[in-house]
Formats: structure tokens, C-alpha cells, sequence
């Protein structure tokens, strides 16, 4: 019992300093790359947000430094010309997606871009709300309704039409998750552990253990989520109970993707990994040379 303590506690202080990174983190700090729509292997300093469009099942990789697609040699290659800080990044449909941020150095702006979407496969992206005001670092979009977490506020938010917000639950968390079946519940990692909320985000019950760094839930049996040392749990009942899965390669991971009940995608330090058998065995998707940095 003692060693579960320990690891418990270990686990927290390390979701509480990825928190801390999250919350003191300065868009100033991008490091500039150059050239657009190019592969290479430039360093990603950190990956915030993971997504497969579903028409094609293309993997979109949203970093500090722009969102990437695998080429023919799964290398990054930029998607369009934006080398901004995309934080907050989910895929809504075909070719949508909504995402959040900061302008890379030396671009025009506000230091928030609020809630900004794409309806061309990232390509381009206009703003939708709160330019200036928000930065949400964790966004998903379910039962046609954008859920985020605006870390610059500390609250969860919610809308209908990505412009007018409904506010709920302050709290310090570094990622959420909505049921595919009940809109009014969401999930969210903290440094207690996975904490619940039965009304939408507007309340949220005490964290649980374990303590998760991202959390995904595509189907509703098939909760995933992945603690600060990159072991990858399951739940199929919401998150009461979970078991371990597996471990994903490459160290501490930075985002969590699940697509399907037994298909998942985690990125760590050195890339972005795929499961197909629900966490047993990892192939990579996308070889990056992260330095960790948030």
C-alpha cells in the first residue's frame, strides 16, 4: 500500500509541475523555424494536440511551432504557412478543426488567440471569439457543442457556436474529456487525480486516482488515459475503474488521441505513437526530435 501511495504521489508532483509549465508558459519563447510546407527533421519543442480527420484518417500534429502531417517517410511536414503556437487543438469533422494559441514571434497579434478554426485541413484559420483573452489548452468537440479548457482563466468553458461562451467550473487541470454518449459529462486531469463532472463542466467532484496527464474517449467503453511516466490505462466504466494497458515508447507523453476502441495515438519526447490492439503494441506514426519544452 505504501509503494502505491508513493508512486501516487509521484505521479502528482509531476502532473503539478506540467501544470505549473502550462501556466507560466510565455509565447515569446517559440523558437522560429523556417520554410513552409517543407519535411525535415527539425526539433518540435513540444506536442500539444493530436487529431485523425476522418475522411481519411490523415494524422495532424498541432506543436509550438505550427500543425504537421507525416510525409511518405512519416518526417513532419508543415500544414500550410502558420508557424504559431497551437495549444488547445481538437478535429471536429472532415477538414474542421478548432484549435487555440499563440502567434510565433514576430507575428502580428494578441498574445491569446481565444478559439480560431480551420475548414480546410489547417491550412488557414480565422478567430472565432476571445482574441486576447483565453488560451485554452485542452479542446474537444462533442454533441456539436466545443468543450475547452481556457487555462488562461482557469475555467471550463462550453459553446454552441464557438462565439458565445458559457462559463463553468474554475479549476487547475491540464486536460478533459467528454463521454461520447452523455454530454454532461467531463472529465478532467488534475494533480488530485481525474476529476468528474455530471453537469457539463459547470461542477467539478474532487480528483481521483490514478493521476493522468491527458485523458481521450472515443467510445464508451474504451476511456483512455495516460499518466506522467507514458503507462497508457483503460476504462470501461467511465473512468470508476481503470486498468493498465501498456506503455507507450519515448518517455513523458504530451498528448492523447483515441480513435477508436481499440486504436489510440500518444505522443512523447522522440514521436507520435499508434496502438491498434488497445495499448499492447506501439508503431510510429511520426518521428519528431522534441526537446521537451512546453
Amino acid at each position: 500500500m505504501n509503494k502505491h501511495r508513493a508512486a501516487a504521489a509521484a505521479a502528482a508532483l509531476t502532473l503539478t509541475t506540467l501544470l505549473a509549465a502550462c501556466a507560466g508558459k510565455d509565447q515569446s519563447d517559440s523558437p522560429g523555424s523556417s520554410g513552409g510546407n517543407q519535411s525535415s527533421d527539425l526539433a518540435i519543442s513540444h506536442i500539444h494536440g493530436l487529431g485523425l480527420d476522418p475522411s481519411d484518417q490523415r494524422l495532424y500534429v498541432a506543436t509550438h511551432e505550427g500543425v504537421y502531417t507525416p510525409d511518405a517517410d512519416g518526417k513532419p511536414k508543415l500544414v500550410g504557412d502558420s508557424k504559431d503556437d497551437f495549444m488547445g487543438f481538437t478535429v471536429a469533422q472532415r477538414n474542421t478543426f478548432y484549435a487555440s494559441g499563440h502567434p510565433a514571434p514576430g507575428s502580428a497579434g494578441p498574445g491569446n488567440k481565444g478559439l480560431i478554426k480551420s475548414t480546410d485541413g489547417g491550412k488557414t484559420w480565422k478567430s472565432l471569439s476571445l482574441s486576447g483573452e483565453s488560451d485554452f489548452h485542452a479542446l474537444e468537440y462533442a454533441h456539436n457543442t466545443v468543450y475547452g479548457y481556457d487555462a488562461t482563466n482557469g475555467l471550463l468553458r462550453t459553446s454552441k457556436d464557438g462565439a458565445a461562451w458559457t462559463d463553468g467550473a474554475k479549476l487547475q487541470a491540464l486536460d478533459i474529456a467528454v463521454s461520447p454518449e452523455d454530454r454532461d459529462l467531463v472529465l478532467a486531469t488534475t494533480a488530485d487525480g481525474v476529476a468528474r463532472s455530471t453537469d457539463g463542466g459547470k461542477t467539478f467532484a474532487k480528483g481521483e486516482q490514478p493521476t493522468m496527464a491527458f485523458v481521450s474517449w472515443k467510445t464508451e467503453d474504451a476511456l483512455f488515459g495516460i499518466d506522467p511516466t507514458g503507462a497508457l490505462y483503460r476504462s470501461k466504466d467511465g473512468g470508476s475503474t481503470w486498468k493498465k494497458a501498456g506503455t507507450v515508447p519515448g518517455g513523458q507523453p504530451q498528448a492523447l488521441t483515441a480513435a477508436g476502441a481499440e486504436r489510440v495515438l500518444a505522443a512523447t519526447q522522440n514521436g507520435v505513437y499508434e496502438s491498434k490492439d488497445g495499448g499492447k503494441s506501439f508503431t510510429k506514426r511520426l518521428a519528431v526530435e522534441s526537446t521537451g519544452g512546453h
